[in-house]
């Protein structure tokens, strides 16, 4: 499975570190335009992104910045149910305010507190 990450530089070279291909972002223009590219592009049959990249994309992982700046495109990608799945972490500055941590979304819907 392969992974891609759309993020600030920092990161994306962390990212690289552990064998993540990923591209640097600095505002929501860019991020939208490698968003497309990953997503429109989108080939089930090849299991790849073309025409770009003969690599498959299957998981695409973005800061939550990144993901604020895709705004209803991202929402509406994730409805969609077509690949890549997208994975938001925490940027270089940490969790944005009044974003809920996974646990936190299986505590509310399970309604259980541990």
């Amino acid at each position: 499975m392969d992974y891609f990450f759309i993020g600030d530089p920092e990161l994306v070279t962390a990212f690289r570190f552990i064998g993540i291909r990923g591209q640097a972002v600095s505002g929501p223009e860019e991020a939208l335009a490698v968003f497309n590219k990953l997503t429109r592009h989108w080939d089930e049959k090849a299991g790849a992104v073309l025409p770009d990249s003969a690599a498959p994309c299957r998981v695409l992982v973005l800061t939550e910045e990144t993901a604020g700046w895709l705004g209803e495109t991202l929402t509406g990608w994730q409805l969609s149910g077509e690949y890549p799945l997208v994975v938001e972490v925490p940027g270089t500055m940490g969790r944005l305010l009044g974003r809920k941590t996974l646990v936190d979304s299986i505590r509310e819907a399970i309604g259980v507190h541990v």
